[in-house]
């Protein structure tokens, strides 16, 4: 990573840094703490249909944010590491970990480095969901690093953002293209937004942040340039937040669609790949 990018990465760290410490206080119940620490372990609809049995299995949680997936799995069974970048995550997963009485391990460090961080071909799964891929300039290193931490046989499940609904604004109400459906590494979407997606209206101070648009031809060629089989492709329309004012909850808990009567747009995907 050159010193441009780091500097990506180190502004990125502070905003997270603060919706980390923020988001584990869970003030405004987004993230439904208490019902988990009660004994609540269900994951969203769509990774919750998909996913599959990890009972038993070694699981790499990538972008972990402060764990609260990552336990979840853990209460599955799964024998599960998570990762992320922001140092007050990770302490707040541990400190989480601890609250639940779960076994996890939850490792520090950019997601590039993650086959050194976390071992290499040491994991049957590797699980990837919201907001991740956006973070990173890089999808072919990032797809490397997938591919390098998986066991032969291993699978990768990815649930994102779609990329084509990331590439429009909402203007004065209208839903319209706003951003290129790629964006170059070196030329990042900067955004200052003083808010966290939580409804919080503690303001944070680090608001400057820096995110990659990646297309979903990128996606899918470098796992398979990495050596990944794509298993299967779904689209969803539905978001686990409000990408739009106008958008409405849709029948799972959790989730959000565009209103009836706008044009269907694919709001998210998900992929399931294995390595050969």
């Amino acid at each position: 990573m050159d010193a441009t990018q780091q500097g990506y990465f180190d502004a990125n760290r502070r905003n997270w840094d603060e919706r980390a410490a923020l988001h584990a206080s869970d003030g405004t119940g987004f993230y439904d703490i208490p019902a988990f620490l009660a004994g609540r372990d269900d994951l969203m609809a769509i990774e919750a249909g998909e996913v599959g049995e990890v009972r038993g299995l070694r699981v790499a949680h990538l972008q972990c944010h402060f764990g609260l997936d990552t336990l979840r799995l853990a209460r599955r069974g799964a024998e599960v590491t998570g990762l992320d970048f922001s140092p007050v995550a990770i302490a707040k997963a541990r400190e989480l970990a601890a609250e639940a009485g779960l076994a996890a391990r939850f490792v520090e460090g950019n997601v590039y480095d993650a086959p050194d961080l976390m071992g290499e071909a040491a994991f049957d799964h590797v699980y990837v969901t919201w907001g991740a891929l956006n973070w990173l300039p890089d999808i072919a290193g990032w797809a490397r690093a997938v591919a390098r931490l998986l066991a032969p046989g291993g699978r990768l499940y990815l649930l994102e953002s779609h990329p084509t609904i990331l590439a429009f604004e909402s203007v004065e109400g209208v839903i319209r293209p706003w951003f290129d459906f790629a964006t170059a590494a070196g030329t990042p979407i900067v955004q200052d937004i003083a808010t966290t997606y939580t409804g919080s209206t503690r303001q944070l101070a680090s608001t400057r942040t820096y995110e990659w648009i990646h297309p979903l031809s990128a996606i899918l060629g470098n796992l398979m340039a990495a050596g990944l089989a794509l298993d299967w492709f779904h689209e969803h329309e539905r978001l686990p937040y409000r990408l739009f004012a106008n958008m409405e909850p849709a029948a799972e808990v959790g989730l959000y669609k565009l209103p009836e009567g706008h044009p269907r747009l694919p709001l998210s995907f998900s992929l399931q790949a294995s390595r050969r």
